[in-house]
C-alpha cells in the first residue's frame, strides 16, 4: 500500500499535530483509517461503557460491538478485526 489513498490531518492527544512551520501535518492510509477508527468508537459511546464495565461477559460483548463497528467500514476487510484484553502486569 504505497499510494496514497486516505488522507487525514494527524491528530494526537486531542489536537492537530503541527509542523515547525505551525502548518497541520498529515497522516495517510493506515494511520489516516486508525484514527477514523478511533474516533468512530470515541463517538459510539462504546469506549466510555468498556471502561465503566466491570463483567468479563459484558466487557466481552462490548468487544464484539467495537468489532462489528469497525468492520462497518468499508477499508476493512471483515473477518480480520480482532480487540482482546491487555493483561494488567
Amino acid at each position: 500500500m504505497n499510494e496514497i489513498l486516505y488522507v487525514d490531518l494527524l491528530i494526537q492527544r486531542n489536537d492537530f499535530v503541527l509542523n515547525t512551520g505551525n502548518e497541520p501535518e498529515l497522516c495517510n492510509n493506515r494511520k489516516s483509517i486508525g484514527q477514523d477508527i478511533i474516533h468512530s468508537i470515541i463517538e459510539s459511546g462504546l469506549a466510555t461503557e468498556l471502561i465503566a464495565e466491570r463483567s468479563p461477559t459484558m466487557r466481552a460483548d462490548i468487544f464484539t460491538r467495537m468489532e462489528l463497528l469497525i468492520e462497518d467500514d468499508e477499508r476493512i476487510v471483515p473477518g480480520t478485526v480482532e480487540i482482546g484484553e491487555e493483561s494488567r502486569t
